[in-house]
């Protein structure tokens, strides 16, 4: 029986509304920023929620010219941006590595739906003969981000896009840690990219009711946990890995940030939007991946929750992760660290995923902020890291990623 080749991870990139680089992401978490602000991307005045973390003093001509980034919807950008960090952090030496066994797989949950609406709308009021832009399509398809990451930089292996909704990004990272253990690629660059401040996503989510409306205190909107919290904030940006099979990063003398060492799947089977009451697609992601990485629940020390300050959502998590771990759940620390970047949808698996690996770097846990008031539903004996980033020694992290539909996906990463 063929033996599963290791995985390590050997470059982070990160673009955040707490930080357009690693480094800028990593203080912004540690100090537990909010990156949450009132709207400038269309006039909000008339929406229930006019609030949103966005990318803050993002310029997209500083790395791609005004004519290429004119043929990307943002989400597109916001994926070269990432990568392209990766892929200098890893130290990768384009020029000689083999890229037919170099991948990209890359998460989002809607794609370019900016490109979608501005070309609609042009339509909608043109007259004459109906015309759209050529570049309609490419913009606009979920791939696009993959493909063009692929065409930047040459690489020939397996390209794809993965698009299950809230946890699209650990789908890709889990797939493109799926390729590297089989032996069939040497190197993938995977993670994922949202760009969804846009009318129709605000408009949409929050005629369901899912966004929050707090609308006189923005800064706090996103309060995972709170008593009082009332739905989510989105947000927008990228996250990217550089997954590595372990002997070729080592014959390479590469940096090794950790070791990615599974990988879980489930569904809810329950409802279209609604988490399982009991939080049963929760628990069997985690447990199936605890089984993947053939450790016990009781050697994680950290889980960077998906927490998106949902009523629902965030009480079913905990719920979970109690039934999970046990005795165990009491003696971890939890995060939501959407409560500083909101939720990039299906860009926030990528950015959670580096948050953990700059957690085990730096043995320190980032905060769940802007937590007020108890609520009766979460169990207070639980260390969901509140308000204030704690120092621990952190050996095994691991990250949830749910999605509408039912899909949950979660990771595992172990420092080397």
């Amino acid at each position: 029986m063929k033996s599963f080749k290791r995985v390590v991870v050997t470059g982070i990139g990160a673009l955040t509304p707490i930080g357009n680089t690693v480094p800028e992401f990593w203080e912004g978490l540690k100090n537990g920023v909010s990156g949450c602000d009132y709207i400038t991307k269309f006039d909000a005045e008339k929406f229930r929620t006019r609030f949103a973390c966005e990318l803050k003093n993002f310029d997209i001509t500083q790395f791609i010219p005004l004519k290429d980034s004119r043929r990307m919807d943002q989400f597109t950008q916001y994926g070269i941006v990432a990568s392209d960090e990766a892929i200098v952090d890893s130290g990768l030496d384009l020029g000689t590595i083999d890229k037919n066994k170099v991948g990209v797989i890359w998460g989002s949950g809607i794609g370019g739906l900016r490109t979608f609406e501005d070309e609609v709308q042009y339509f909608a009021k043109g007259e004459g003969t109906p015309k759209f832009n050529p570049f309609f399509i490419p913009k606009m398809i979920a791939d696009s981000a993959s493909g063009n990451i692929s065409i930047r930089n040459g690489f020939r292996g397996p390209n794809y896009a993965t698009v299950s909704a809230c946890s699209s990004a650990n789908n890709a990272i889990i797939d493109a840690f799926n390729y590297i253990r089989l032996g069939r690629i040497n190197i993938c660059v995977t993670g994922g990219s949202e760009a969804a401040v846009t009318i129709a996503s605000v408009g949409g989510f929050t005629a369901m009711r899912a966004m929050s409306e707090r609308n006189d205190d923005p800064k706090t909107a996103s309060r995972p946990y709170d008593k009082d919290r009332d739905g989510f904030v989105v947000g927008e940006g990228a996250g990217a890995l550089i997954l590595e099979d372990y002997d070729y990063a080592m014959a390479r003398g590469a940096k090794i940030y950790c070791e990615l060492i599974g990988g879980g799947f489930s569904s809810d089977a329950y409802h279209i939007t609604a988490p399982h009451p009991d939080g049963l697609g929760a628990l069997l992601s985690m447990q199936d991946a605890l089984d993947d990485a053939g450790i016990k629940p009781e050697e994680v020390d950290y889980i960077n929750t998906h927490g998106t300050s949902t009523p629902l959502g965030d009480p079913q998590e905990l719920k979970a992760i109690i039934d999970c771990f046990g005795e165990h759940a009491y003696k971890m620390n939890i995060s939501s660290t959407k409560s500083m970047t909101g939720h990039l949808l299906g860009g926030a698996g990528a950015i959670e995923a580096v948050a953990c690996i700059l957690a085990m770097q730096n043995s320190i846990v980032p905060p769940t902020i802007n937590h007020f008031t108890q609520d009766p539903e979460v169990d207070k004996a639980l260390n969901l890291t509140l308000n204030t980033a704690q120092p621990r020694e952190i050996n095994i992290a691991l990250s949830n990623g749910f999605g509408f539909g039912g899909h949950n996906a979660t990771v595992i990463f172990k420092k080397i």
